[in-house]
């Protein structure tokens, strides 16, 4: 004798006739977000693939459009972003380590761990308030490279403390007891077993929070980077202009060949920003594997 299973939807009619204009509604507001995000990049390649060269690449910034480049702000966005990562991995990695193996779980830990959640939402230009009256004035510092990396490792350190302390919390409890269990110390289970599992994890965080820090310009605005210079910085004192200063000041200019140049500007920029997202992808997963 053959059965059949017949399922029935118990839910009320106006509740299916609801889950369905919810997903119909999601779907709608999905696709023209996919739609509008098409555009814009279609309108930037547009207007910049056609100034993409080697000479946009190593020149100089030009009062003419037909002679200006990216260099500057290239080796400038470079030496911000290598200073940055200097800055907040080791502190932001620390931190995360104290929190999650050393801290009491009483409410000070639970407090600060609640404070460091807040400050990676805080507005951006809140750090170039506080980069200029600390690293700027009080450190006299000036407008140089280290200047604007410290601000940018205070803006990304609580992502970089986050992202840690996810990788460190996710390895398995067992693997501690392990450790413990053949007379290692902790710091021993801690450096041989723990951070050497939670260590992809951390990368990935640690290239994600620079790809962040890669397009901020309101706290280098607010520190007094230049938007226009003709040199590279040649040590971290020297002043600098990053890739997202250069573009907003060719964006505002009215000529139309320096909207050009702003938008490959953008271009490059984009490129950098997924070639650092594929990056971070590509090593967790391999180093995953050789786990």
């Amino acid at each position: 004798m053959e059965y059949k299973t017949i399922f029935f939807d118990s839910r009320p009619r106006w509740r299916r006739f609801a889950g369905e204009v919810f997903l119909w509604a999601c779907f709608t507001a999905t696709s023209l977000a996919v739609i509008l995000l098409a555009i814009l990049l279609i309108d930037i390649l547009r207007q910049g693939a056609g100034r993409l060269s080697v000479d946009f690449l190593t020149h100089f910034p030009s009062r003419f459009p037909e002679r200006a480049g990216i260099k500057s702000a290239l080796f400038g966005t470079m030496w911000v972003v290598g200073f940055t990562g200097l800055f907040s991995f080791p502190l932001g990695v620390g931190t995360a380590i104290y929190l999650e193996e050393y801290a009491p779980r009483n409410w000070l830990t639970r407090v600060i761990e609640i404070n460091i959640a807040n400050l990676a939402g805080v507005p951006s230009i809140v750090y170039g308030v506080l980069g200029l009256a600390v690293f700027v004035r009080a450190m006299a510092l000036g407008r140089s490279v280290l200047a604007g990396a410290a601000t940018l490792a205070l803006l990304i350190l609580p992502i970089v403390i986050i992202s840690a302390q996810e990788a460190i919390r996710a390895v398995p409890p067992s693997i501690r007891e392990a450790g413990f269990g053949v007379g290692a110390t902790k710091w021993q289970t801690l450096q041989h077993l723990v951070l050497p599992i939670a260590f992809p994890g951390i990368l990935t965080g640690m290239i994600l929070a620079l790809s962040r820090a890669i397009g901020e310009t309101a706290p280098l605005i607010m520190i007094g980077a230049l938007t226009f210079i003709a040199f590279t910085p040649n040590t971290p004192l020297d002043e600098f202009t990053v890739l997202p200063i250069q573009i907003f000041n060719w964006a505002a200019r009215p000529q139309a060949g320096f909207h050009e140049l702003a938008a490959a500007g953008i271009i490059v920029l984009l490129v950098a920003l997924l070639s650092m997202n594929a990056l971070a992808i590509v090593l967790r997963n391999r180093l995953r594997k050789e786990l």
